[in-house]
C-alpha cells in the first residue's frame, strides 16, 4: 500500500466526521452533508483504486 493510499484512508473518515459535526451544529444542510460524504467517498475510491503500488 502506497503512502497516497494510506493518506486517503486517513483523510476520508476525517472529512466525513467534520461534515457530520457541521451538520449537527447547523452549519450544513442535510443535502450538503450527504453530498459531502458521498463525494468524498467516491473521490477516495477512485483515487485509491487508480494509485499504483510502489515497485
Amino acid at each position: 500500500m502506497s503512502d497516497a493510499q494510506i493518506g486517503l484512508i486517513t483523510a476520508t473518515p476525517i472529512i466525513i466526521v467534520f461534515a457530520i459535526a457541521l451538520r449537527r451544529m447547523g452549519v450544513l444542510s442535510t443535502v450538503a452533508t450527504v453530498s459531502a460524504v458521498t463525494l468524498s467517498v467516491a473521490i477516495a475510491t477512485v483515487l485509491f483504486t487508480t494509485q499504483s503500488p510502489l515497485p
